[in-house]
């Protein structure tokens, strides 16, 4: 990739970026675990960020 990257798509790869995080602890102990895992969540080799 490109080391020079416009803003617009600089913020969106930050957004993704923070995106793809699991879910705190103290979310799971509030939800009696019920919310364990992130829906979101993405591996960096096996699908691609659709940023422009």
């Amino acid at each position: 990739m490109a080391a020079r990257k416009n803003t617009s798509r600089k913020i969106r790869l930050v957004k993704r970026t923070k995106q793809n995080r699991p879910v705190p602890a103290w979310v799971i102990i509030r939800t009696h675990r019920h919310t364990r895992t992130n829906p979101k969540r993405r591996s960096w080799r096996k699908s691609d960020v659709n940023v422009g």
